[in-house]
């Protein structure tokens, strides 16, 4: 099969790679309906984080059932699925606390930007659509593999209700699903820290209230003047450096919760939260957890999570894909083997 492996700083390629086999009573291998390149991916992509030797790359992805172990029970060939960008059993006690992303039998995968994958503890990973989806959902099933649940856990852990203030910080496919994520939670005035036309827009389409393109102390005292003067009741940070996260501890009020989902890099500010009694939670999404409700909304139409791919290229193409991210041509590229 063809697979992409990353051999360093901005050195991505398709190659040849072993088909992946059953090896485990517990396994699944699904043929690759579409996958994507991950805001995270960029980290090693730019020489941020090592890569020691040629890997194979990639997370997200959904697909049809090819094959399953012995043991497997729900789900079976012909299956459209979906699963979390980490795979889980699902019967540990992690995992039966909801917390399947720290699963105590998990762990990644062999690479998902390729044509077969896969997929250990399928009964505790993977998830089947109803029935076969229509072309056009496949995006919006693409994006509950990581971007969508991951601003969801944002929203969730930030204590986001009907009501809450909302600042979104980070305009890529993680804060704008943590802006559709707010609106879905009932919060009523959603702030999307963004600088880039086509990015606000979609934020806005999520259900965005403002945007504030500012950052820093201008950006704040915008912040400061849609909520009370006081700073936001929950605030997402959808990047992960120590600029954003500065930018997020600062935006919310006194007695505020932050929801932290980006990758981090640098430190926080623990002094402004001890003295401010603000609070922080998140962290690596439990997927699994939230995707059968988040799956029901996209299969009923409620929700268009898939509108944050803006570009789509065959997997051949993927060097190019990596590019058009890092260069903010793309907000997320869908790769279709």
């Amino acid at each position: 099969m063809r697979g992409a492996v990353i051999h360093g700083s901005g050195d991505v390629r398709i190659e040849d790679r072993p088909d992946p086999t059953v090896i485990e009573p517990t396994d699944a291998v699904i043929r690759t309906v579409a996958a994507c390149v991950c805001g995270s991916d960029l980290w090693r992509y730019r020489g941020i984080a090592d890569v020691p030797h040629p890997t194979p790359i990639g997370h997200e992805y959904v697909g049809v059932v090819e094959a399953v172990g012995d043991a497997v029970t729900t789900v079976s060939v012909g299956d459209f699925v979906v699963g979390g960008f980490l795979h889980s059993d699902g019967t540990c006690a992690v995992c039966r606390h909801g917390q399947h992303a720290n699963c105590q039998h998990g762990g990644g995968y062999d690479g998902c930007q390729a044509e077969r994958i896969r997929i250990p503890h399928a009964d505790g990973t993977l998830l089947a659509t109803p029935g076969q989806p229509d072309a056009d959902l496949v995006p919006s099933l693409l994006a509950l593999s990581d971007v969508m649940c991951t601003g969801w856990h944002a929203a969730v852990s930030a204590g986001v209700q009907a009501g809450s203030s909302v600042v979104v910080v980070g305009d890529g496919a993680v804060g704008l699903s943590g802006v559709l994520a707010a609106a879905q939670l009932g919060a009523t005035t959603i702030i999307a820290m963004s600088r880039h036309a086509d990015r606000q827009a979609i934020a806005r389409e999520f259900g965005a209230t403002h945007v504030v393109a500012e950052r820093g102390e201008e950006g704040l005292a915008q912040v400061r003047e849609l909520t009370d003067g006081i700073g936001a009741d929950c605030v997402l940070e959808c990047v992960g450096t120590e600029e954003a996260r500065a930018q997020a501890v600062a935006a919310a009020r006194p007695g505020g919760m932050i929801g932290l989902v980006g990758v981090p890099h640098g430190d926080l500010p623990t002094e402004e939260l001890f003295w401010a009694n603000k609070g922080i939670r998140g962290g690596v999404a439990p997927v699994r957890a939230y995707l059968p409700h988040l799956l029901d909304l996209v299969w009923r139409r409620e929700i268009d999570p898939g509108r944050v791919f803006d570009l789509t290229l065959p997997l051949e193409q993927v060097a190019e894909a990596y590019a058009a991210m890092d260069e903010r041509r793309a907000i997320k590229v869908l790769l279709q083997p």
